[in-house]
């Protein structure tokens, strides 16, 4: 009797990195639906596949805590063994997973991982060649070689949305949160990401704000993203808009936020997680690039790269994932993107998505 196909595939880092990986794991999935999937990732990326697919089951590991170090991981491997893999998909190929593939590798387990192009990387961030700057394969193309390297090629990624067309459960949602009324607009801001050469200032996300604030009188707007800066500009804007909504004081969990996200009618945010969970309950993203470019792969699953907002500077891009200071020291690349260019954005988008009366 032939053993059924069983595929690890293995996805830490941060979560827009591993929100990345849902449509080309349901992919796979759908394709191939008599294979095992079995998705090895951070715990709070669990909402993300616990019911992405008949044949997808999700496995959590705390890498920094009860896995942590080459005793940890040689734990974590006893624990994995067992489960009998076939194939192993590593889609993230830094030394933890390198680790756990050189285990595997001594079994019999076929194992591939993703080739993130660094010499193509590092040929894009070098300075003055913006215009003759090549893209690089998307984040959604490298998964989904190394799935056709494992012998699980795909003719089509087909993935919409991980919720039905109408969207999550609204009545799982604080009555803070309360039903869209058909004559609202609910617009989300995640107007910070990790990185300082990622975050547009805030002083003019207040002005975007107010802006579409007085153009939709009607609107609401959904404040994404917790912290300590979250908590300082969330609650100003919030007393100079009653119709803002600071998400993080009434929603308690992830799945609660993508829930909420799926009935946006647009989603303002960095080039940061939020951009991609977005893109998983199938909204449409005015995104804001500085230090790094969408040219460098990671983009949101269906976003259009006319909704990504970049200004063409000499120095741009100067990071794949931000984390550098900038070269200039001022930030031009974020500081000189007007409020209006933004608010332009969101315009068309929901002009485009109006519903006939």
């Amino acid at each position: 009797m032939t053993k059924r196909k069983h595929i690890l595939v293995i996805r830490f880092s941060a979560l827009g990195d591993i929100a990345m990986t849902v449509p080309v794991v349901y992919a796979v999935a759908m394709q191939y639906p008599d294979v095992r999937i079995t998705m090895l990732s951070r715990p709070y990326a669990r909402p993300l596949f616990e019911d992405l697919a008949p044949n997808v089951s999700f496995m959590a590991a705390d890498v920094k805590g009860e896995y942590h170090g080459v005793r940890g991981l040689n734990s974590l491997y006893r624990r994995l063994v067992a489960k009998q893999f076939t194939h192993v998909a590593d889609l993230h190929n830094v030394l933890r997973t390198e680790y756990l593939r050189l285990r595997f590798n001594m079994g019999r387990q076929r194992v591939e991982h993703i080739d993130k192009h660094r010499s193509l990387r590092r040929h894009l961030l070098k300075p003055g060649r913006h215009q003759e700057r090549q893209p690089l394969p998307s984040s959604f193309q490298n998964y989904l070689d190394v799935f056709s390297r494992l012998g699980f090629p795909v003719d089509k990624p087909l993935f919409t949305s991980i919720f039905p067309p109408d969207g999550g459960n609204l009545n799982m949602l604080p009555a803070a949160i309360g039903p869209k009324r058909t004559w609202e607009q609910w617009i989300g801001i995640a107007p910070f990401a990790a990185h300082r050469a990622k975050t547009y200032p805030p002083e003019l996300t207040g002005q975007v704000i107010t802006m579409l604030a007085k153009q939709y009188p009607q609107a609401r707007f959904f404040l994404f993203g917790r912290g300590s800066s979250e908590d300082h500009w969330f609650g100003q804007w919030c007393r100079q808009c009653p119709r803002c909504v600071n998400v993080g004081a009434h929603l308690e969990s992830l799945h609660q936020e993508l829930i909420l996200m799926s009935h946006l009618d647009v989603m303002l945010s960095m080039d940061s997680s939020n951009m991609h969970l977005a893109s998983l309950a199938a909204v449409p993203v005015v995104s804001i690039w500085g230090a790094t470019h969408p040219s460098a792969g990671f983009l949101g699953w269906g976003q259009q790269a006319d909704n990504a907002i970049g200004l063409d500077l000499d120095c741009r891009p100067c990071s794949i994932y931000g984390q550098k200071a900038c070269r200039r020291g001022d930030y031009a690349c974020l500081s000189g993107i007007t409020p209006q260019t933004i608010v332009d954005k969101v315009n068309l988008i929901i002009n485009n998505n109006k519903k006939p009366l």
